[in-house]
């Protein structure tokens, strides 16, 4: 009774049944699709994408399109899908997991989701382990996706950005989660929309989903790059500022934190330096690192802005709480840039250039849907983090497979010795064994015991996985004995050879227990398959990691005092138990784990997306005027509100907003305080706005309006590009240091999260400016071609393949700067009477 109502309650249960009905729907329509002619069951394809397009849902053709890509199956490949297989492509489809045992026939059970799917014409991924089984994948079954009119694309490894597209624009595209997360990142870097690869990402299917979902989720995709440039720049750029004078030389804001040249500061730098002109685009690494010195110097104040440790470290230091931030580097060169001032060694600049978890690239596909052998142990993951199910369909046959109970030995050469024992009694019937290992330094171990036996073997560690492949297909033959790590050769099935069966199988070896339920019972699930015969045993020692970790000593201490032989193991259930309860262990705080990782990488993945939605934009816009002018308002409301923030109108900084405008958004002479003077701060903006937009658009009619929408596009997408990139590395540095705030009672989950948001805010604020100061003030010239140039950066090779580093142009321009001899509203009256200008002489008439 308990039983029937535990099972009532079970959602797998209700889902199952729900899956089953829907399955002898499709049973039903298999006589009517083979009376079909091969022209009349290809011809379904074009049928079911006009009834989509017509308004009817995936769901609706699921019983059709089931039946008709079963049928094709049996035709094409002589494979017809069971029932257990149709509810795993339901399940699949769902957006849920399908955790079937090995052997059941995932691969094909994959096609019918994909047909389905691949239906809407927005592109189904197939996911898979490594290169070698998406290429045998596209192979095999592609015959029948291409057979109903489908087209398949591969996507591997350095395909050039042609193949790649021609890939993404197929149907169904098979390729690694590597990859597919590469090509995101890739995308997110090109100069031109003709370089994009992906399509928007829709529905993925992933093969092994445990392994690429949970083994591989902590580790992140990373593009990475060297600089070309060597630090020297910063030294050279140092002592440049070190020989310019206050004023003469440049002019400084305090509130907003800029600092720029004059002319004669920038005359001063160009016979330092020996160019004829800073502002030539040739030069602008050179400009860079001489305005971040510049910053260094004038703004950047020791023991105000940051300290110098003992070690040597600059440490920036909060505005707000006078606290030092541990952890955090100014972006954009200037914390080398303060180094090089403090006589520092200046440290490597930002390598990465663009990076994203697993995790995060695979929640942005509208659907995703997964298969494997092994996932139901970590369902709570799946579901927390993925909003997946596991759905443990049925087998085909009933699973007769012998698991016995682990044995335990004292020594790890106790263990070895009784494995090899193990494999000598079944090697001597004929009867296949397949032995799974840790490490590849224990299978090598093996293989030499095995070697002084006279035991022929092979030996595979997840080096060449087509190799693996063959290898491990082959190990249910009769007499075979393989050695493999747990994970060599995954996603293979192992056929028996002929006798095999009647000898009991394949018998499966594990020399010792992984610290996941799930990899265990990978290997397990290598022996049984479709209701073949076999068995599986694990060897322990005390040595072993997980002995070691749980409490191993005093089940030890049992044996040495009743006096058992180092050859004598300790076998039953309960041991066992002991054993999986340990692993349950380690699983809670590995996922614990995991979850704290994606919520610290949750921060960085917003403002990525944020980035990525704008720069896609950007990229794809024909039209960048209204993009430019609201970076341009955008950066005179945040001036305008830094300026007049105290309540009282008399302090309000009007001098500084206008050296602001005419220093980096207007002609010089524009304005004149006078303008601003009796006027909110709201009205100060609207001027500015209203002058701004009027500069600009008579800087679109002088240079035309496709070459000006060229030029905006080069300076928007390299600034972001640059901006982004030193910024990835700044939230980094603070990642890698908050964890010291817990010290200070602070959370540094919550002190990343308000550090972090501050620093995109920043981040933004730069962009804003920068644009805006590029867009009305370089000066292009009449026969200057408009083209992206090459980053300093350099990528790593072994990240992705090629350069695929974005390039930019800025053309040579001239700044104005204004008349610094002019009296500021908060200067000291010229008249000597001690008051400021704007309280004495600047009230009288003139």
């Amino acid at each position: 009774m308990i039983k029937a109502l535990k099972k009532f309650l079970d959602p797998t249960e209700r889902q199952l049944k729900k899956y089953f009905q829907l399955a002898k729907q499709v049973d039903e329509l298999e006589e009517q699709m083979i009376a079909l002619s091969d022209e009349a069951l290809q011809a379904k394809t074009a049928e079911f994408q006009k009834r989509h397009q017509d308004g009817e849902t995936l769901d609706d053709l699921l019983i059709e399109a089931f039946a008709v890509m079963r049928e094709a199956g049996k035709r094409v490949l002589g494979m017809r899908h069971f029932e257990v297989q149709l509810i795993g492509g339901m399940v699949i489809h769902n957006g849920d997991i399908a955790e079937m045992k090995t052997g059941e026939g995932k691969t094909l059970v994959s096609t019918l989701p994909a047909y389905l799917n691949a239906i809407s014409g927005k592109g189904v991924h197939i996911i898979t382990v490594n290169d070698y089984l998406a290429q045998r994948d596209k192979e095999w079954m592609g015959q029948v996706f291409e057979f109903l009119g489908l087209t398949v694309g591969l996507n591997l490894p350095f395909m050039s950005p042609e193949e790649k597209r021609e890939a993404y624009a197929a149907d169904i595209t098979f390729g690694t989660n590597n990859e597919f997360g590469f090509d995101y990142l890739r995308d997110n870097m090109v100069s031109d929309v003709d370089s994009l690869s992906q399509r928007e990402l829709n529905f993925a299917i992933v093969d092994e989903v445990d392994s690429i979902l949970v083994d591989e989720a902590r580790t992140p995709l990373i593009i990475s790059g060297q600089a070309a440039k060597a630090t020297d720049l910063y030294y050279t750029a140092d002592q440049i500022i070190k020989r310019l004078r206050d004023e003469e030389d440049y002019s400084m804001d305090i509130k907003t934190k800029q600092v720029a040249l004059t002319d004669d500061g920038v005359k001063k730098v160009e016979s330092f330096l020996g160019v004829d002109n800073l502002f030539d685009m040739k030069h602008i690494t050179l400009n860079h690192h001489v305005q971040q010195a510049l910053k260094a110097h004038v703004i950047m104040k020791r023991d105000q802005d940051y300290v110098v440790t003992e070690e040597g470290e600059v440490v920036i230091v909060d505005e707000f709480t006078g606290r030092l931030m541990q952890g955090r580097r100014y972006s954009d060169g200037l914390h080398q840039a303060i180094e090089a001032k403090e006589g520092l060694e200046v440290q490597r600049e930002s390598m990465t250039l663009a990076t994203i978890t697993l995790q995060n690239y695979f929640r942005m596909y509208d659907k995703l849907g997964g298969m494997t052998g092994t996932a139901k142990t970590e369902e709570e993951e799946f579901r927390k983090i993925y909003n997946m199910d596991v759905i443990q369909i049925p087998t085909n046959r009933p699973m007769i497979r012998d698991d016995r109970n682990d044995v335990l030995y004292k020594t790890e050469e106790a263990k070895f010795r009784a494995v090899v024992e193990e494999i000598a009694l079944s090697h001597q019937t004929g009867r296949p064994v397949l032995v799974g290992t840790v490490s590849i330094e224990n299978s090598e171990k093996l293989s030499r015991l095995l070697k002084k036996r006279g035991i022929a073997h092979q030996v595979l560690n997840a080096k060449n996985h087509a190799q693996e492949a063959e290898i491990v297909a082959q190990a249910g033959q009769m007499g075979a004995v393989t050695i493999a790590t747990n994970m060599a050769g995954r996603g293979t099935d192992i056929k028996l050879g002929e006798g095999v069966s009647e000898l009991g199988g394949l018998h499966i070896i594990g020399t010792e227990r992984h610290e996941s339920r799930r990899i265990d019972n990978q290997l397990r699930g290598r022996s049984g398959r479709q209701g073949d015969p076999g068995t599986s045993q694990f060897f322990l020692s005390f040595s072993d990691d997980l002995m070691r970790r749980f409490g191993s000593e005093r089940i030890e201490g049992l044996m040495n005092r009743l006096g058992m032989d180092e050859d004598q193991p300790i076998e039953g259930g309960m041991f066992s138990r002991a054993v999986e309860n340990a692993q349950k262990k380690v699983e809670g705080n590995n996922f614990d784990t995991r979850r704290w990782v994606l919520q610290y990488d949750d921060v960085m993945n917003q403002q990525r997306g944020i980035i990525y939605t704008q720069r896609k934009d950007i990229l794809t816009s024909t039209d960048l005027q209204d993009v430019v002018l609201n970076m341009i308002k955008a950066d005179i409301e945040r001036v305008v509100s830094i300026h007049t923030a105290d309540s009282d109108e008399e302090e309000w900084d009007l001098d500084a907003i206008v050296d602001y405008a005419h220093s980096n958004l207007l002609p010089d002479d524009t304005l004149d305080d006078d303008d601003l003077e009796h006027k909110t701060a709201q009205e100060i903006m609207d001027i500015l706005t209203e002058e701004a937009e009027k500069f600009y658009k008579q800087r679109v009619e002088e240079i035309g309006h496709d070459r000006f929408q060229e030029f905006s596009k080069v300076v928007i997408l390299r600034t972001v590009d640059r901006k982004w990139m030193d910024h990835i590395d700044a939230m980094e540095q603070l990642r890698q240091g908050i964890h010291l705030r817990a010290y200070g009672q602070d959370n540094p989950l919550r002190s990343y999260q308000m550090e972090g948001f501050a620093m995109f805010e920043a981040l933004t604020a730069e962009i804003q400016e920068e644009v805006a100061k590029y867009m009305m003030k370089t000066v292009i010239e009449e026969d200057e071609v408009i083209e992206v140039e090459p980053n300093e950066i350099v990528v790593n090779a072994q990240a992705v393949s090629g350069d695929d580093t974005e390039r930019s142009q800025q053309a040579k321009k001239k700044r104005p700067v204004r008349n610094m001899e002019k009296t500021g509203r908060n200067d000291l009256c010229p008249c000597g009477s001690g008051k400021k200008y704007k309280q004495c002489c600047m009230k009288k008439p003139q």
